[in-house]
């Protein structure tokens, strides 16, 4: 498996390395090293299909490169309307409209200071 394809299947699956914040700093790291290749990251992505991947990779994205833009606006484009958590283990009680994402209490207070008044989050 390829540093890129590792990636996708942690999106996919988060448990895989313990949950979201560990997908995090993967991607962080990812997102530093000399083997980023964002272009083959949506291309597996749209290969496998999985909105709920896109949608994921879209919201880290926002958070944690804003400047990749191009790479935000393909997740955007190939999610469904479909509701997704960002982590599937954890209880999550905001919704995250822009991104069709359910976000953990945990995360709610560092997007909200984001997103203010910007319509992105709902209290359900």
């Amino acid at each position: 498996s390829s540093p890129t394809r590792t990636i996708v299947d942690l999106l996919i699956n988060p448990n895989i390395v313990g949950g979201i914040r560990n997908v995090v700093d993967v991607l962080i790291n990812y997102l530093k090293s000399d083997f980023k290749n964002l272009k083959m990251l949506v291309n597996y992505l749209k290969l496998i299909n999985n909105s709920a991947a896109f949608k994921r990779l879209g919201f880290l994205m926002e958070e944690y490169a804003p400047k990749e833009k191009q790479i935000i606006q393909s997740c955007n484009q190939f999610s469904t309307i479909s509701k997704t958590k960002l982590d599937p283990k954890l209880t999550s009680k905001k919704f995250v409209t822009r991104w069709r994402l359910w976000v953990p209490k945990n995360w709610e207070k560092q997007y909200d200071k984001k997103t203010r008044n910007n319509g992105f989050l709902e209290k359900t």
